[in-house]
């Protein structure tokens, strides 16, 4: 297999915290982001040629984390990796068709004879290698990955999967045209495809003149000769703000927790050679968890912390994510709010939100007086 990975799909309800990133490189967890998930399926499964698509403007934070690959074996020898960069004004110019080009390129240069493609949105830790297995077997077109959820977890956009005794794909539906469904079986964005058949599909839709890209051709491939496989781990979709952060809540349930972190899959991520995080005797911590580096002397409840943020004696956290480098100062309170990197908290400050409605403070931002909101 060769592996693509695809962020081109922009997802306005996540602003401003994908302003000046993909939602791939999201933080997660503390110390993940969301692209690792990916790579890690990857690396699990062996494969040796991988191809990124990000829109222009967004791969600072991809380069950043990714570096070399070294983390998801990325780097050896035989291994090849290569990122892309979607530029608008090159797709109107030209029709799509310098897009056309370098996946096709790298499809017939990976000389594989199987294609995984892998949306970003969808968090999970997946066996490829069992998923080609079944593919083989069962000697289909293409394979869809489905997940049965709870009919809110899906996006208006999305693809429902109604599914016959032999796990082949009956019709499909778009989610907002679904009303009266408490489960359904939602369309992963995950695609084993024969990598000639792949190729077929791309020069077809280039010679039409057709704009779009390699999941927009998959997702509208699925038909009644598609196989669909059950994924029955963990997965998250993560559309927009409340979704994202339910997501990370989630990892504070053991259960959820291990079923991701600790099924029969590791997940790597960028190692950062830091000092581990330290607990003055002020600090009250709670069901939390913590990235390396940081300076905690106030409380932390049910929340998720970065790396490197200096929690001063007094400040109280709960219910909340806070990214990389975030500076709370003494008495000041977080309850229900995801701050972004490098925001400055003053003293006695008050920022909170709501469960079902977290509060966003962008990048950077210096915040000196009360934020109260949801």
């Amino acid at each position: 297999m060769c592996a693509l990975v695809g962020n081109l799909d922009r997802y306005n309800d996540l602003m401003p915290l994908i302003k000046n990133r993909p939602l791939a490189t999201l933080p997660f967890d503390s110390k993940y982001r969301l692209i690792d998930f990916n790579l890690s399926n990857i690396a699990n499964a062996n494969i040796k040629s991988l191809f990124m698509v990000f829109n222009e403007g967004e791969t600072q934070s991809v380069f950043d984390h990714v570096g070399g690959g070294k983390e998801w074996n990325l780097d050896g020898i035989q291994n090849r990796f290569f990122i892309h960069t979607y530029q608008e004004f090159t797709r109107r110019d030209d029709n799509n068709s310098s897009y056309y080009e370098v996946v096709i390129d790298y499809l017939r240069k990976s000389k594989s004879e199987y294609t995984v493609y892998m949306g970003s949105k969808m968090l999970c830790n997946i066996d490829l290698k069992t998923l080609l297995h079944i593919h083989r077997v069962r000697d289909r077109d293409m394979t869809v990955v489905y997940k049965k959820v709870a009919a809110e977890k899906a996006n208006n956009e999305d693809i429902l999967l109604t599914l016959d005794d032999e796990h082949t794909v009956r019709e499909k539906t778009f989610a907002k045209d679904v009303n009266d469904q408490k489960e359904v079986n939602l369309c992963a964005n995950i695609f084993i495809i024969k990598t000639d058949l792949l190729i077929e599909i791309l020069q077809q839709k280039q010679a039409e003149g057709i704009v779009g890209n390699v999941e927009s051709f998959l997702r509208e491939r699925i038909s009644s000769t598609t196989n669909a496989y059950e994924y029955t781990g963990y997965l998250n979709n993560i559309f927009d703000i409340l979704s994202y952060y339910r997501a990370n809540m989630d990892m504070l349930n053991t259960q959820k927790f291990n079923a991701l972190l600790y099924s029969s899959q590791k997940v790597y991520t960028k190692m950062k050679n830091e000092v581990p995080t330290y607990y003055s005797e002020t600090s009250i911590v709670n069901n939390s968890q913590f990235a390396t580096g940081c300076m905690i002397k106030g409380r932390v409840e049910r929340s998720l912390l970065g790396r490197g943020i200096t929690l001063e004696e007094g400040a109280e956290v709960f219910d909340s994510l806070l990214f990389p480098s975030n500076v709370i100062k003494p008495s000041a309170t977080i309850r229900c709010a995801i701050l972004d990197k490098n925001v400055v908290v003053d003293e006695g400050v008050r920022i909170e939100g709501t469960p079902e409605k977290p509060l966003v403070v962008e990048k950077g931002t210096h915040v000196t007086q009360d934020i109260i909101g949801g």
